[in-house]
């Protein structure tokens, strides 16, 4: 089967071409605003196998100093976050900390190069590594080799690997649902009250009857429990700020608390972990399991179980995260403080209710939790397979039976 095989350098197997954003400053806020997707390096690391989540959008004006990439383009980051890659599932833009490679149809298949550029990323961030900030240059990228087999050997790996990828985007395309209609609901009963009910009751002041208001601070305790990570199991779950994904309370990725040094700080099962350092970028997840996490982390966690649900959809809320932008302290680096989180106000409703509304929520979080576990299996499956088949070691139909046992 080797034999097939030969090495190539990523522009022999199609267009490479660094994105571009050519204004100065690169922030001007009258590049932003418009319909043009402007996908980033964190964009890229967020996504799975296909790139369709931004955060930011260019205007006309962003468009002409940009340039507009097609669906179908293999997005490769070169700086901040080395060497991850996404495809492209939407026209957009990107600037030149990203990398576009467009493959030549009669030599190449995206998504094979795809699955083999994941193979190659702990030697390009070793390459990367620099003295003030890690970069790969499109220089070193083109020096490195890509075995590649013949084209319908590409298109029938691809086919594989990307089988459990699409799997996965499923799943992650119903998490998504779920938090939405979690956050909906959340938004209809405390925060417009249109509740169950709500057309026949009474209002004492702003709230309902039977109501009342309290600090977030009487729903949940802010945990300081610190710990050096040697005096935990290696093994230990560690959850950084860098795992934390932007406007989602599922967690997805996380590593060991081998791999870090600094004082952390613990935590448990359904604990609430929001991301303190620049609150704006919106990193609250509900926890699906324990272990450390950063001291840049504000650990919460319900007194009671009845306030879970209610607590972790405030604390991941709109309003909560732009009052914890707007209280944060710093400039460069702002901090949200929990001293004045804790008197963030909160509808609480009457027991009948509140029981009635996890009814509702409580069951969603579960199959969030879930479908998280599938997807994690999902990914370990595909990345024992992955190594083995890009490189030849194992043929293609014998994992045919791994794929059909995943489904």
């Amino acid at each position: 089967m080797r034999e097939e095989w030969r090495d190539f350098k990523l522009d022999q197997l199609g267009f490479v071409g660094r994105g571009r954003s050519r204004h100065r400053p690169r922030n001007d806020p009258r590049l932003y605003g418009g319909q043009y997707p402007f996908f980033q390096t964190g964009d890229v690391k967020a996504a799975e196998l296909y790139l369709q989540q931004y955060e930011a959008t260019y205007n006309e004006l962003g468009l002409a100093q940009s340039k507009l990439w097609q669906p179908g383009t293999l997005c490769i980051t070169i700086a901040a976050n080395i060497a991850e890659s996404a495809i492209l599932a939407i026209p957009g833009c990107f600037p030149d900390s990203v990398v576009g490679f467009v493959a030549d149809p009669k030599v190449a298949d995206t998504k094979f190069v795809k699955y083999k550029l994941d193979t190659l990323k702990l030697a390009m961030q070793s390459a990367s590594l620099g003295t003030t900030q890690d970069n790969l240059s499109l220089d070193k990228l083109l020096r490195f080799d890509f075995l590649i087999p013949t084209l319908l050997t590409q298109q029938r790996i691809a086919a594989i690997l990307s089988a459990y990828d699409d799997l996965i985007e499923n799943n992650t395309r119903r998490i998504a649902i779920l938090e939405e209609m979690a956050r909906r609901l959340y938004e209809e009963w405390f925060v417009h009250f249109r509740f169950p009910g709500h057309e026949t009751a009474e209002f004492d002041g702003d709230l309902p009857k039977g109501w009342r208001a309290v600090d977030l601070g009487a729903l949940v305790d802010d945990r300081r429990d610190a710990v050096q990570p040697y005096a935990v199991d290696p093994s230990t779950p560690y959850v950084g700020l860098e795992h934390i994904p932007r406007r989602s309370i599922t967690l997805r990725e996380w590593s060991e608390a081998s791999t870090v040094q600094s004082t952390k700080l613990l935590f448990r099962e359904d604990d609430i972990l929001f991301g303190k350092i620049r609150p704006y970028f919106h990193k609250v997840v509900l926890a699906p399991l324990g272990g450390v996490t950063s001291s840049d982390t504000i650990v919460l966690r319900a007194y009671s179980a009845d306030h879970l649900a209610l607590a972790a959809l405030c604390a991941s809320s709109d309003a909560f995260v732009d009052h914890a932008t707007q209280t944060s302290n710093g400039t460069k680096m702002p901090r949200a403080d929990w001293k004045v989180l804790k008197s963030y106000p909160v509808a609480l409703p009457d027991d009948a209710l509140l029981a009635r509304f996890n009814g509702f929520v409580l069951p969603l979080f579960a199959t969030l939790k879930s479908l998280n576990r599938k997807n994690a299996n999902l990914r370990a499956q595909r990345d024992l397979l992955l190594p083995k088949l890009v490189s030849g070691e194992i043929d293609v139909s014998g994992a045919e039976a791994e794929l059909e046992a995943a489904e």
